[in-house]
């Protein structure tokens, strides 16, 4: 199975800025006798046809040092495109204004032990597409081809094509889950964004991963950071619930802890959240989605559960501390602004709430205070109120008739 697309259709993701970069790096890489190519999600978006979020391009330079992607872009790019190098990595981030993009080498990566960062050396396209998770996102195209070429050929060594027709997530090898234990967690996110399940491979090879406990040597961070995008992707499309059930589904919530569990009263509020990221009902400060999520999710969880996931997800200070409070803060604040007649009450209840705990409290409230919240969010929290406590202080009143007032 082939596929090919035009270079209209590939060049169509890039922004008019973004464009421009990545002919200049081509132009500077092909002057090299190096290709660059369009690699992994965004290549089986556009074979599905859908919107490319992140788009990741691939320097292959076998036999090179690691910060030749720098190097390159630095002679390529005008000084207003700023290179930030991650050389560990061979990878580099490119900006300029609005536009970001991550450029790295193609590599070859060996683990120490079960969920350890890896150690990176240069290599070919082939052995860079063969470490990569899953078949869909082993895909490439090349775009060195020139401004003649009017079409390109879709790479596929692993078979990538036939899984994407199959509408199934496969992956390479069968210690991919123990390379990267937060491959799992992946694919429980992909899966239901693209409408695509584990193969049965892949189904059996997680379970027997699972049981030897690969999840356990994994930093918090970096599984946050997985769930993070849990409620992020909402804005792609994903239904956070569908992802979280898939989870654990598979045994991936009770291998991070024994009792985390997705209670059935958290799921209708998830997926009210799910629909906001997707589309923001007010405008607002930018918030973590995932922080209002965790607050509903584990709000239905003991507080003893609650805490140990939170340090499992190394979530710590004031954040930790607003979701462990979520809980008893909803109950008393729902049934506060169920109460409330006129919108000043509604302001005096809802002011000085953190972004992420005021979207947390409005998926969890029933219409009328949806309403309310919503109404509040969106007109009246930018009202100045025109005499404060302040002034009614200097005016010289003070007690029970100050409080009135």
């Amino acid at each position: 199975m082939t596929r090919s697309l035009s270079r209209e259709q590939v060049f169509r993701v890039f922004s008019q800025e973004m464009s421009e970069i990545v002919v200049d790096l081509v132009a500077e890489s092909m002057r090299r006798d190096f290709r660059v190519l369009l690699v992994g999600g965004p290549v089986r978006d556009l074979l599905l046809a859908r919107p490319v979020g992140d788009i990741d391009l691939l320097l292959e330079a076998p036999e090179s040092s690691l910060d030749v992607v720098g190097e390159i872009a630095r002679a390529a790019l005008p000084a207003s495109v700023k290179v930030v190098e991650y050389g560990r990595f061979g990878t580099v981030r490119l900006e300029a204004g609005d536009a970001k993009l991550d450029v790295a080498l193609a590599r070859r990566e060996t683990y120490r032990a079960a969920g350890a960062l890896p150690i990176v050396e240069a290599a070919t396209l082939e052995e860079d597409l063969l470490r990569r998770d899953f078949s869909v996102n082993a895909l490439a195209l090349d775009l060195s081809g020139g401004a003649d070429a009017a079409r390109m050929t879709v790479i596929d060594p692993v078979g990538g094509l036939e899984d994407i027709a199959g509408r199934q997530l496969r992956i390479l090898h069968p210690k991919s889950f123990h390379d990267d234990p937060t491959r799992a967690l992946r694919a429980a996110r992909i899966g239901p964004r693209l409408g695509f399940g584990l193969d049965r491979r892949t189904r059996s090879v997680l379970r027997q991963a699972l049981d030897e406990g690969v999840l356990s040597a994994v930093s918090g961070d970096r599984i946050r950071r997985e769930i993070e995008k849990v409620f992020t992707d909402a804005a792609c499309g994903l239904d956070p619930v569908a992802a979280i059930r898939r989870m654990s589904q598979w045994g991936l919530l009770g291998a991070l802890d024994s009792g985390l569990v997705l209670p059935s009263p958290a799921v209708l509020p998830l997926r009210r959240l799910g629909k906001a990221v997707a589309r923001p009902p007010w405008r607002s400060s930018r918030f973590r989605p995932f922080l209002s999520g965790l607050a509903i999710w584990l709000a239905e969880l003991t507080p003893v559960v609650r805490q140990r996931i939170l340090r499992r997800l190394s979530v710590r200070g004031d954040a930790a501390e607003r979701v462990m409070g979520f809980a008893r803060f909803r109950h008393r604040k729902l049934a506060a602004l169920a109460r409330a007649r006129g919108r000043g009450a509604v302001d005096g209840l809802l002011m000085g709430i953190h972004e992420e705990t005021l979207h947390a409290l409005y998926a969890a409230a029933t219409p009328a205070v949806r309403k309310q919240i919503f109404r509040w969010a969106a007109e009246d929290r930018r009202e100045k109120i025109p005499v404060t406590g302040a002034d009614l202080v200097a005016l010289g009143l003070e007690g029970p008739a100050l409080g009135q007032v």
